[in-house]
């Protein structure tokens, strides 16, 4: 497999009320030598009841167009718009060879209005990354991933925590990078000691194995994967954080991840 034959675009998007009702929509371009295969999924928290959809009908990547990015995705009966409220931030997370991982967060913070299936309207914070990859995932030296994000109307948090042969890590607040001394699914403590981010664990939105929760969606393409990368284990959690740092005290709701590759 020669650099060049495999590029995925992943989009993440989401919403949370502040009733924490929730919207998480992934919309990913995939072309792999011969195969090309357009995906989305949505999941959602209404009433603390937690809905699944996904379709391989008009995912569509969305549109941006300055601070605001549009989605319109007719499989899934949604729509909405993002509207940026804090800076952009781009890095390059893992770089070989073989191929890079792109993580683009377009919007560490957004004002969200989405409608969804039965014209259900969910209008909150949000936030927007795009991930590139152009190497293949069971090529990454990864052993686990803690990634999450936190909002409050005061602070936006994003981070990334990749372990293994090559780490990477870095904790975005209000647009501002450190490192983190601790990344759990609990608690992310700042490497200089200046702020903690804690995490209640409150909702389990998805927990299990890449090849059980994800996959089955997209039987066409399960095929074709190893299973070592099947065989992933991802949980992921709709969390009230707490955040504090020496200008002070917020809260807000937080959507993260823990996920684990076997050996």
């Amino acid at each position: 497999m020669s650099k060049g034959t495999f590029l995925l675009t992943k989009w993440y998007l989401d919403c949370v009320a502040e009733n924490g009702d929730t919207a998480i929509l992934y919309v990913a371009d995939l072309r792999w030598n011969t195969v090309s295969v357009h995906y989305g999924s949505l999941l959602t928290v209404v009433d603390g009841k937690i809905g699944f959809a996904s379709s391989l009908r008009g995912s569509a990547a969305p549109g941006v167009d300055g601070q605001v990015i549009c989605v319109h995705q007719p499989g899934l009966n949604t729509e909405g718009t993002w509207q940026s409220l804090r800076a952009p931030v781009q890095r390059t997370v893992f770089e070989s060879p073989r191929g890079s991982v792109e993580w683009n967060c377009l919007q560490p913070m957004s004002q969200v209005d989405l409608r969804t299936r039965g014209n259900f309207r969910i209008s909150g914070l949000g936030y927007v990354e795009c991930l590139t990859l152009s190497i293949l995932p069971w090529h990454l030296p990864l052993t686990s991933l803690n990634w999450g994000r936190y909002l409050s109307p005061q602070d936006a948090v994003a981070w990334i925590d990749w372990r293994g042969a090559d780490p990477w890590g870095s904790v975005i607040h209000n647009g501002e990078e450190h490192h983190a001394d601790s990344a759990t699914e609990s608690e992310i403590v700042f490497a200089d000691g200046r702020a903690q981010l804690h995490l209640d664990q409150g909702l389990v939105l998805r927990n299990g194995q890449l090849g059980d929760t994800i996959f089955p969606g997209i039987s066409r393409l399960a095929g074709l994967l190893p299973r070592s990368l099947l065989n992933v284990h991802e949980c992921k959690w709709r969390s009230r954080g707490v955040f504090r740092c020496p200008l002070g005290e917020s809260s807000g709701w937080v959507i993260h991840e823990v996920v684990k590759w076997k050996d």
